[in-house]
C-alpha cells in the first residue's frame, strides 16, 4: 500500500518500503513554529490506528506529551522541588517534600522514565514502605508530594495524565484523642507554677493556642487594659544549615557551632480565621502579668547579652524559644505534674472540648480556635463522660479551681 496524500493537519496510516505500518498526527506547534507532527511505526496496522487514535484525543483533550523531553522521574523531582516548590511553598512544606524526594521517591522510582511511570509503581512503593514499618500518615505524604510534583508534569505536557491522581493511596486511620480532664489540667497547671514559662501552658491549656502561635506571642500583643490577646503570628520550627565551609565541623548541622537557620523566625496566619483577637479570663491575665515580671528579672541578669524580641515566652537572653525545646518541656513537666503522656496538641483539644461541652456558640469556638471550615468542629467532638460532668458542674472553677472545682462529682 503506498502513501496517500492527505490535507494538511490531517493524520494519516501508511503502509512502508521498509515492512512497517506507519502513522503520523499534528498535535500541535513546536517552541520553533513549525508543525509538531508525531511518528508511530508498529508491525500490525490496527496497533498503529489504536495509537494515532490515542493520540488525537490526547490532542483534542489538551493532553499530548511535550515532544523532546527525556526526563526520568529522579530528574523531574528534582527539577520541580527546586525550582518550582521552592518558590511556590512555605518553609515547612518545602522541608516536607524535601525529605520525602531525597529520602523515599528517589530511591524507589528514581530510574524510571517519568512518561512511564504507571500507577501500580506507586503503589508497590506505598505497599513496600508500610510492610518496612512506615505510618501510614508518612506513606501518604509521599503520596501528596508525588501527586503535586507530577500534576505539575501534567501541567506543562511533560506527562499526559498524572498516575498519582489514579493511584490509591494508603487510607490514614483517625486517631482517638482522649483530652485531659480537669483535674489533670489543674495539676499540670500547678506543676507550671514552678516552671520557666510557666505561663505558656496556661495559655495552651486554657486558649487552646497552637504551639506555633503560643511561641509567636509578643508583648504588644497582649492587652493587659482590655483584656484582650491577638494572635498575629506563629513561630516556626528552625531548619538549620552548616556555617563552616563544607561541613568541616563533621556534625549535624543542628550541632555546628557555626549553624545558620534558613527558615524565618516566625510567619503570618495561613487564613484570616487564624488571625483573631481573644479574651482573656482574669486568672490568665494576672499569670500573665507575673510572666512579665520575671522578664523584667531576667533582663536585669542577663545584662549586654539580653536580646530584646519582645517575646512572651523566651530564653533567659531573651531569644525566642524553639519549638523543640518547648516539646521537651512539656514532656517534662507532664512527669513533673505526674499525668499521662500526651501529644502537645491533646493540650488544644482539651481547650477545644471544654468550650462546645459550656455550649459556646459554634461561630464563637471557630473564633477562638481560629478555624475556618465548620467541619474542624466535628474532630473535637469527642468528650469523655467524665470531662462532660466536670465541666457541667464546675464552670466557675474551671481552670484554676477554687472550693471543689477541682474535684469529679461522683456517680
Amino acid at each position: 500500500m503506498g502513501r496517500t496524500k492527505n490535507p494538511n493537519g490531517a493524520s494519516s496510516i501508511y503502509f512502508g518500503s521498509d515492512g512497517y505500518w506507519h502513522g503520523r498526527v499534528t498535535v500541535g506547534v513546536r517552541d520553533d513554529g513549525k508543525p509538531d507532527r508525531r511518528h508511530v511505526k508498529r508491525k500490525k496496522q490496527a496497533d498503529v490506528v489504536k495509537r494515532v487514535r490515542e493520540l488525537e484525543r490526547q490532542r483534542d483533550d489538551g493532553r499530548v506529551e511535550k515532544a523532546g523531553e527525556k526526563w526520568t522521574v529522579e530528574q523531574w523531582l528534582r527539577h520541580w522541588l527546586d525550582n518550582i516548590a521552592t518558590n511556590s511553598t512555605e518553609e515547612y512544606g518545602h522541608s516536607a517534600y524535601e525529605v520525602a524526594v531525597r529520602v523515599h521517591l528517589i530511591p524507589g522510582l528514581g530510574a524510571h522514565k517519568l512518561k512511564r511511570l504507571e500507577p501500580e509503581h506507586l503503589e508497590r512503593l506505598y505497599a513496600k514502605g508500610l510492610r518496612e514499618g512506615h505510618a501510614p500518615g508518612n506513606v501518604h505524604q509521599w503520596h501528596r508530594t508525588l501527586r503535586t510534583a507530577l500534576g505539575e508534569a501534567e501541567r506543562r505536557g511533560y506527562i499526559g495524565r498524572n498516575p498519582a491522581a489514579v493511584a490509591r493511596a494508603p487510607r490514614v486511620p483517625a486517631k482517638e484523642v482522649e483530652p485531659y480532664t480537669l483535674e489533670e489540667v489543674q495539676r499540670i497547671l500547678k506543676a507550671a507554677e514552678d516552671s520557666r514559662n510557666g505561663a505558656r501552658w496556661a495559655v495552651g491549656l486554657a486558649l487552646g493556642l497552637r504551639q506555633g502561635e503560643a511561641l509567636g506571642l509578643q508583648w504588644e500583643d497582649v492587652d493587659f487594659d482590655n483584656g484582650i490577646l491577638v494572635v498575629r503570628r506563629s513561630r516556626l520550627r528552625p531548619k538549620w544549615v552548616h556555617g563552616c565551609k563544607e561541613a568541616a565541623c563533621g556534625k549535624q548541622a543542628g550541632r555546628c557551632a557555626k549553624r545558620k537557620n534558613v527558615h524565618r523566625v516566625s510567619k503570618d496566619p495561613k487564613t484570616e480565621a487564624g488571625r483573631r483577637r481573644i479574651g482573656l479570663p482574669a486568672q490568665l491575665l494576672d499569670v500573665l502579668k507575673e510572666q512579665r515580671r520575671k522578664q523584667d528579672l531576667d533582663r536585669v541578669l542577663a545584662g549586654e547579652r539580653w536580646q530584646d524580641g519582645g517575646w512572651v515566652f523566651a530564653k533567659m537572653n531573651g531569644e525566642a524559644v524553639v519549638p523543640n525545646t518547648d516539646y521537651r518541656n512539656w514532656l517534662d513537666l507532664l512527669a513533673a505534674a505526674g499525668v499521662p503522656r500526651k501529644r502537645l496538641h491533646d493540650a488544644r483539644h482539651t481547650a477545644a472540648t471544654v468550650l462546645l461541652v459550656l455550649g459556646v456558640p459554634e461561630r464563637t469556638v471557630m473564633d477562638i480556635m481560629g478555624w475556618s471550615s465548620v467541619g474542624m468542629l466535628k474532630r473535637y467532638q469527642h468528650v469523655s463522660d467524665a470531662l462532660r460532668r466536670g465541666v457541667a458542674d464546675q464552670v466557675g472553677g474551671l481552670v484554676w479551681g477554687g472550693g471543689e472545682a477541682g474535684k469529679e462529682p461522683e456517680n
